[in-house]
């Protein structure tokens, strides 16, 4: 009698018999559905949609609620092959080509630029050159004048002489090409050049000549080495203008000089 239960309230209840026991044993055997995956799945989309009403936030570039949503249904559904993805962002291999034809011709473009910048650069640096440098020259530098244009002992002298040191160098006057380079009478070696002008100038008595006939001399390039050579009486260069050809009026080449703007 120490049950808190009185024993008067126990009855048994015989199981039941017959047709309804039949009938209570296939209820008793039929597996109920588990309805927990639906009702799981209406709680997280309730909750997602929720949460982002709600505007919790999700991850990183992901609207608020949206991730909790995918979880469930991959959690639910399958794997994220199973589910429904939007395609990869692509082009057509023209339009790659095309692409490819587009870059290929701007760079050539660029290149073809660039080689037209650095032309144009250096054909001013050589524009600059050319008028920076002497358009006529002293023939020999530091030379001493020891006889001019004119009378002497007797006979005229058509040039001037212009005395240094031996193997000094001597330069073309101007512009000109070499008509002659070679050996003169009188003048032991000579080197005769044509000027634009039609103007020649003829340089005697060089130990050396540097030049060859035909060849483009700027004024200051070296043509001859100073010399004794032929009717000299010491190491100078006799210097001489003939107006308007080899065969021309030899004139006096100080003035020639002087209109160049080169002073003796």
């Amino acid at each position: 009698m120490g049950s808190d239960t009185p024993t008067d309230l126990l009855v048994a209840v015989d199981p039941p018999s017959g047709r309804g026991a039949a009938r209570h044993s296939r209820r008793a055997a039929r597996p109920r559905p588990d309805r927990r995956p639906g009702v799981l799945l209406a709680a997280l989309l309730t909750g997602g949609l929720a949460a982002a009403a709600l505007g919790f936030p999700g991850p990183a570039g992901a609207a608020p609620g949206s991730t909790s949503v995918l979880v469930a249904q991959q959690q639910l559904l399958g794997t994220e092959e199973q589910l429904e993805v939007l395609p990869r962002a692509s082009v057509t291999v023209a339009e790659a080509e095309a692409r490819l034809r587009e870059v290929a011709a701007s760079r050539a473009s660029r290149a073809e630029a660039a080689a037209r910048a650095e032309a144009a650069a250096a054909e001013a640096a050589a524009a600059a050159a050319e008028a920076a440098r002497p358009k006529a020259v002293m023939p020999v530098d530091g030379a001493r004048l020891t006889s001019g244009y004119g009378s002497r002992w007797g006979t005229f002298h058509y040039g001037i002489d212009l005395a240094a040191p031996m193997r000094t160098p001597e330069y073309a006057a101007a512009d000109g090409v070499v008509l002659r380079a070679g050996a003169a009478s009188g003048f032991g070696l000579a080197v005769y050049i044509l000027h634009d002008n039609g103007d020649v100038t003829v340089y005697g008595h060089m130990d050396k000549i540097l030049v060859e006939p035909g060849e483009y001399v700027d004024a200051g390039d070296t043509i001859a080495l100073l010399g004794n050579r032929g009717q000299s009486t010491g190491p100078h260069l006799h210097f001489e203008v003939h107006k308007g050809g080899i065969d021309g009026k030899r004139i006096n080449p100080v003035p020639w000089l002087r209109e160049r703007g080169v002073d003796i």
